[in-house]
């Protein structure tokens, strides 16, 4: 018959204390980089918010909020900073700019166009517009981005007589480094299909013109575009809205809030 032995004070020990269980240190998406040595937590910040449209972060009551995410989308990942400063545009009369420059000294609404002919982009243009007073009451500056040549985008100004700041694009760099989408199959969709009848509609048309010039057809128009709210400072981003198809239209409340509250 076995004999059951008693443990002993040692085994007893061992068997009844708790075992400490390390604590993981979590990276406070808000904390700028240079923060990032063994930092838990920041209670200081609040999660970002997931809205239909796109992400914003939210401040608490008693702190700024850092808008220096390593993530703050699927498109702002880490080291996305970089690409964004790289990125150049041209104003109407040909200058050169860094994209980071449209923010770097004021906080700025940036429409990013599928391209200059693009029926459902002048209806964006139309809402965004819309807005330009509140905007300019906010210090807002209010800027569209089409990935085309310096006259598509005078013509589109003409055309459309878009209130704010209008850029070109030709080289996407913009919008690669946002990594905004592009392809047939976000192109050619139910929500776009439907969208362009109920713009023709109300009056709204394409300007095939522009539709089929060289820097639209190199890329065979395929290109998607979004809504990004940024600054002051050339890696505060505020608020980002990637088009996941053509038409895919944020809330312009959402977009609002993030410039203008």
């Amino acid at each position: 018959m076995a004999v059951l032995s008693a443990p002993s004070l040692t085994q007893y020990t061992q068997l009844s204390t708790p075992r400490k269980v390390a604590k993981k240190t979590v990276k406070d998406l808000f904390t700028p980089r240079s923060k990032f040595k063994t930092t838990c937590v920041n209670s200081h910040y609040k999660l970002v918010a997931k809205t239909s449209s796109g992400w914003r972060i939210r401040a608490s009551q008693w702190t700024s909020v850092s808008t220096n995410p390593e993530k703050l989308s699927d498109g702002l990942s880490q080291g996305l900073e970089s690409p964004l400063a790289l990125a150049e545009i041209f104003d109407l009369n040909g200058n050169t700019l860094h994209l980071t420059d449209l923010w770097k000294d004021r906080k700025a609404v940036i429409g990013f166009a599928r391209h200059f002919g693009c029926v459902l982009c002048r209806k964006r243009a139309d809402v965004l517009a819309s807005q330009k007073s509140q905007m300019d009451a906010a210090g807002v500056a209010l800027v569209l981005i089409g990935p085309g040549n310096i006259e598509q985008a005078k013509a589109f100004a003409d055309q459309t007589k878009f209130p704010g700041e209008i850029y070109a694009d030709p080289n996407h760099t913009s919008f690669n480094a946002l990594k905004f989408v592009s392809g047939v199959f976000t192109t050619f969709t139910p929500l776009a299909a439907t969208k362009i009848i109920e713009l023709y509609v109300e009056g709204y048309r394409q300007d095939w013109g522009l539709s089929f010039q060289k820097d639209t057809m190199n890329r065979g128009g395929w290109q998607q575009g979004g809504i990004l709210v940024a600054g002051p400072g050339g890696d505060n981003i505020l608020y980002l809205h990637k088009d996941k198809e053509a038409g895919d239209d944020p809330d312009i409340e959402d977009v609002m809030k993030a410039c203008c509250t």
